[in-house]
């Protein structure tokens, strides 16, 4: 397992790239307002993700000094310029070009995530949201490309009320796993587990095996 610390952008956003032996694929985590590359919650589910033999990489969407601006955690549009800031520079890491891309994205991050996705179609190659606010990303839902997984808890009613409104809006292969008795945060013991073994599943099916159908 290679684990490598690297800054992205102009703004040199902190980032932790891990990659297991021969990894097929690469992971992006999007966190969601108020987090950062070292929420514990992504870290469980990027471990989890190892295990399916996938890289990861984490990293902050913004600087400290942005980040003290609430405002700035839910703009969509720049929480998605700087996804597709690390996408850009993936794909010019030529020891990293060749790996397929997928997204996985937290309460605000599944907008951006998928902001991101709907502007690099041919380099997205899944979607993961969980607890996920699809819906605020507005236009671009249509445009998204790469089969898209919604997970939410069972108890989270706004947030699956929300999510159910997104899908009927967006036109790729998509999915609602809800994970019963799991409030926003999948706090409660196995839900988080639940919900990361369903994102594996999901990426290994069409990162892994190329499947986008």
């Amino acid at each position: 397992m290679e684990h490598e610390r690297i800054w992205i952008g102009a703004n040199r956003l902190p980032g932790e790239l891990v990659l297991p032996a021969n990894a097929p694929a690469l992971v992006v985590f999007v966190h969601g307002s108020g987090s950062s590359r070292l929420s514990p919650r992504n870290a469980f589910v990027a471990h989890v993700l190892h295990e399916h033999h996938l890289g990861t990489l984490l990293f902050d969407l913004l600087s400290v000094t942005e980040a003290a601006d609430r405002r700035n955690v839910f703009d969509i549009e720049l929480l998605g310029a700087r996804v597709l800031e690390a996408l850009d520079w993936l794909a010019k890491r030529s020891d990293l070009a060749g790996l397929r891309i997928g997204m996985f994205g937290a309460s605000t991050g599944a907008a951006a995530a998928l902001h991101a996705a709907a502007e690099r179609p041919g380099r997205v190659a899944a979607v993961v949201s969980r607890g996920g606010r699809p819906d605020l990303a507005g236009e671009s839902l249509p445009r998204v490309a790469a089969p898209t997984l919604l997970i939410v808890g069972g108890l989270d009613l706004e947030v699956l009320r929300l999510n159910r409104a997104a899908m009927r809006a967006m036109t790729c292969h998509k999915r609602l796993e809800i994970v019963p008795g799991a409030t926003h945060l999948f706090e409660e013991p196995g839900t988080l587990d639940a919900a990361a073994h369903l994102a594996g599943a999901w990426f290994e099916t069409h990162l892994a095996s190329g499947n986008n159908s």
